[in-house]
């Protein structure tokens, strides 16, 4: 009996599935991961942020650069950048300096993937069905950061899992899923080309940088994102573990709980965008962000006045953590209003990978600029800020054009 070969749009749902495996047993503990290996404070954990989100302002000269291998190389090209980096914190505990060097290494190789992830699945996706594929593939991502998390609850719980030994088992189980990715991004080449898949590569004027008055909103929305991410993974994370004072275990709780709920709500917002449309959908990505982060600040006000102690206040903290979370995972939003608002197809990838920049330049200035307010002022004002900030999403929102 033949067996039925598995498609490119399955090895990309595997594929996906290792990356975000691999994701969970590294970078949502790299916090906790700062706080108990070199015990940094708030200050130094923005400062940490530099060479961290340096690759991704650098990514716009690497698609220059290597664009014309296409997605799928470069998808490879940065799993492996990831297994060197975390490969290495995993089996030693380096200086602060010499950290900070394959950390890049580690952060080089996920940046390269990030606006990949959205483009390869375009490509991979049924025209009239973008939508509901896109969230099938977000929705496995969310599974497998869920059953991470779970991992990594257990490992810490029983002490399997450390940051305080040289070799740190829960890097080396990610070092082997960024393996496992690899291999799966050699399959996925070999089949896509099987298929006469056409997974964006780029024309000739791959080298050109992509600044096009159409994709302005675009690129206004990744800007905006760069401030957003910072507070809701460095800032958001940073309340639970120096204010409320709380471990990986319970980050590995609040990771279960979101990616738990993201399973079905990131299926269904890509649903929403068949359904109702982007602009519909990028109102309310905006206001989740505007709810969430005046929510943050008021709480944390409240918390440093004394006024709210106790489970009252860590309750409030983890349900404003899920909440931002899940406001995280409705990025494919962007991603699909530049497909839509495109001039060419081919520009997709590194249009993508133009406002991944863009983003990370202003994650930078972002971290920085927190930390200072944060020691400075207090970090209620952190939020205070980023909710400002998100005025700006409400602004595009009433800017771009309905669906055609």
């Amino acid at each position: 009996m033949k067996t039925k070969k598995i498609s490119a749009s399955q090895l990309f749902l595997f594929f996906s599935a290792a990356v975000a495996l691999a994701g969970g047993f590294s970078d949502s503990v790299l916090s906790n991961f700062f706080k108990d290996a070199y015990n940094v404070n708030a200050s130094l954990r923005a400062f940490i942020e530099f060479p961290r989100e340096t690759p991704g302002m650098l990514c716009v000269f690497v698609f220059a650069l290597l664009g014309s291998l296409g997605d799928i190389k470069l998808a490879f090209i940065a799993q492996m950048l990831s297994l060197i980096g975390i490969t290495v914190l995993g089996i030693m505990t380096p200086s602060f300096a010499l950290m900070l060097v394959y950390l890049f290494i580690f952060s080089l190789g996920q940046h390269i993937y990030l606006p990949l992830t959205d483009s390869i699945g375009m490509s991979l996706s049924e025209k009239d069905k973008v939508g509901q594929q896109m969230g099938r593939y977000a929705s496995a991502r969310t599974f497998c950061g869920m059953l991470a998390a779970f991992a990594v609850f257990l490992g810490f719980k029983t002490g399997i899992f450390t940051f305080k030994t040289p070799v740190k088992p829960i890097f080396l189980i990610s070092s082997c899923l960024y393996a496992a990715a690899a291999v799966l991004a050699i399959r996925l080449y070999r089949q896509s080309r099987y298929e006469g898949k056409t997974i964006t590569v780029p024309d000739s004027r791959a080298q050109r940088f992509v600044f096009r008055r159409e994709y302005i909103y675009f690129y206004l929305l990744t800007i905006l994102r760069g401030v957003q991410k910072q507070i809701a993974f460095v800032f958001g994370s940073w309340v639970i573990i120096d204010i409320l004072e709380k471990g990986a275990d319970v980050m590995s709780v609040l990771s279960m709980t979101s990616s738990l709920i993201g399973i079905f709500f990131i299926r269904f917002i890509g649903k929403c965008m068949d359904r109702f449309g982007i602009k519909k959908m990028m109102y309310v990505d905006a206001l989740s962000y505007i709810f969430v982060y005046l929510g943050y600040g008021l709480t944390v006000a409240l918390i440093n006045g004394e006024k709210l102690t106790g489970a009252p206040a860590a309750f409030l903290i983890y349900l404003l953590y899920i909440l931002d979370s899940l406001s995280m995972q409705t990025g494919m939003v962007r991603s699909l209003y530049l497909r839509n608002i495109a001039v060419n197809e081919s520009e997709v990838t590194r249009a993508l990978s133009t406002g991944t920049s863009l983003d990370h330049i202003v994650s930078i200035i972002a971290a920085q600029v927190s930390g200072l307010v944060w020691t400075g002022f207090g970090p209620q004002y952190v939020f205070f800020i980023a909710a400002f900030f998100s005025l700006g999403n409400l602004f595009v929102a009433g800017r771009v054009q309905a669906d055609r």
